[in-house]
Order: structure tokens, then sequence, then C-alpha cells
């Protein structure tokens, strides 16, 4: 039962963290590119990277499997948007945009993927460097 409770907490504070930042990126550059779920994807991969990789069992900085949970499945799962990335990409897609949509599709996953790389290469870096625990 706890670990559900990990994942809502988790899962609310990314959901209110996620519209936040909605909210921010469409007042900045506006509605017409989901600029902001890119936004959301590309920090939220840092975050699962970075997380997954520094708080291993044999990482730098092991943490439980009730942290973990709270971090990669609630925050990260409340906050990142894919469900919101299709619907966008199918609205582009149904606008006649494909050039948009194949944007959205490239841009969001070639940065997501380096974004998830940033954040494990930051966690090693950490674990190398000693920078944990000194």
């Amino acid at each position: 039962m706890i670990p559900y409770l990990y994942v809502a907490a988790g899962g609310a504070i990314g959901s209110v963290g996620r519209y936040w930042v909605g909210l921010v990126t469409a007042r900045a550059w506006g509605e017409a590119f989901p600029w902001g779920t890119i936004l959301i994807n590309i920090v939220g991969s840092v975050i699962i990277g970075f997380v997954s990789t520094l708080t291993l069992p044999s990482g730098p900085l092991p943490a439980s499997a009730d942290f973990r949970t709270f971090v990669m499945v609630g925050l990260c799962g409340g906050f990142t948007t894919f469900s919101s990335f299709s619907l966008q990409t199918l609205a582009l897609l149904r606008a006649g945009d494909s050039v948009g949509a194949t944007g959205n599709v490239l841009v969001s996953v070639v940065l997501c993927i380096a974004a998830v790389m940033l954040g494990h290469a930051f966690a090693t870096r950490i674990g190398a460097g000693g920078w944990v625990g000194a």
C-alpha cells in the first residue's frame, strides 16, 4: 500500500508542476506550437535519467525503492506529458500541419533521449568525482 502513496504524492507534485510550466511557456511563447510539452518532457527526461543512475543500489547515492518510486514513477509520471504530446501531434496532423507534427515528434524524441543521456552523465560524473558523501 505504501508504494501507492509515494506514487500518488509524486504524481500530485509532478502534475501541478506540469500545469505551471505549461502556463508559463504558453504565456512566453504562445500556443501555436507545443513548446511547453516539449520543455516538460525534456526536463522530466533529465530528471529520470539523473535519478535512475544516481540512486541505483550500486550507484554513487543509493536510494530506497520507495524514493525511486516517488521520483521516477510518481513525480516524473505526473510531470511528463506523453499523452499530451500524442494529442497535440494528432491535432497538428488533423489541421494539415504535417511539417509541424513531424517537427514535434522529432524534436521531442531526439531532445528527450539526449536529456536522459544528460541526466545519466550528470549522475555518473557526480559518482566519479566523489561529490556524494564528501
